[in-house]
This record gives C-alpha cells, sequence and structure tokens, in this order.
C-alpha cells in the first residue's frame, strides 16, 4: 500500500514529532512496565489489567505506526511557493456568507481543526475554495446541503 502525501505546516510537523516522541520515549514504556507487572499478578487469562494493558499497548502502537508514516510522507506547505492571491494550501481566507464572514486558515488534513477556523484542503468549502480568488463566488455541498461563499480576501 502506498502512502499519500500529507501536508503540513512547519508547526504541523513539530506537533506530530513532539507526539511521536512523547509516545515513543515516555508512553511506550510506560506501557511496557504496566505489561511487566501485570504478568507478575499470575495466571494472564484472567487478568484484567494485564488485558487493559495490552489493549493500551495495540493503541499506543498503532497510533505511532501512524505518526511514522505521517512524518515519513509530510510534505511541507511553502508559503514561497504559493500564487499570491489564490486559494492554496497555506493561504488564510476570508469569506462572506448568509450566516456573515468567517476566516479560514486552509491546511493538510492531518492539522484540521474547523472550531479554530482551520479547515482540511480536502474537505468540501476546502476543495470548493482552492484555485479561486478575491471576488469570486464559490458554491460547495456539505453534508446538509449546498451553500454558497464569496472570497473577500486571500492571503
Amino acid at each position: 500500500m502506498e502512502d499519500k502525501p500529507v501536508l503540513l505546516t512547519k508547526e504541523g510537523l513539530q506537533a506530530l514529532e513532539e507526539e511521536l516522541e512523547q509516545l515513543v520515549n515516555g508512553r511506550r514504556p510506560e506501557v511496557a512496565e504496566r505489561i511487566r507487572q501485570a504478568r507478575d499478578f499470575g495466571d494472564i487469562a484472567e487478568n484484567a489489567e494485564y488485558t487493559e494493558a495490552k489493549n493500551e499497548q495495540s493503541l499506543v502502537e498503532g497510533r505511532i505506526q501512524t505518526l511514522e508514516a505521517m512524518v515519513r510522507n509530510a510534505v511541507m506547505i511553502e508559503e514561497a511557493n504559493r500564487e499570491r492571491g489564490v486559494v492554496a494550501a497555506g493561504a488564510e481566507v476570508k469569506v462572506s456568507s448568509d450566516e456573515g464572514e468567517e476566516t479560514y486558515s486552509i491546511v493538510g488534513a492531518a492539522e484540521a481543526d474547523p472550531l479554530n477556523g482551520r479547515i482540511s484542503n480536502e474537505s468540501p468549502l476546502g476543495r470548493a475554495l482552492l484555485g479561486h480568488k478575491a471576488g469570486d463566488e464559490v458554491e460547495w455541498t456539505s453534508p446538509i446541503g449546498t451553500s454558497r461563499v464569496k472570497i473577500l480576501t486571500v492571503t
């Protein structure tokens, strides 16, 4: 299976690397110690602590693998390579709609946080905005229906 590129800002990559470091050097050894201690209780077939620790180990190892793949396939969002005034990953876009004005940062899916104004370039709105300029009206479809926004500024 081929890994797909993961668009990240410099800050986003740093956050993923910090989380990976904490899991590898912090959580992984802690969970391994919990497993060792639970094994010492005796029969592991009926040992709830052992089962719980093994489940946690599985979750931690899965997250480590995910983070390693994301870091390995990271593609930096470079502002210098972006055409000014055109919506692309790394741009900040101010839009207006019937609900009012909103400002969004267009980021890769790994950094998306819609409640804090960071939308993915793969989201319905993010995808619809890509390639457009200030003054353009964009129609996009969400799970609740079709909406229109007008792009006010792109920085």
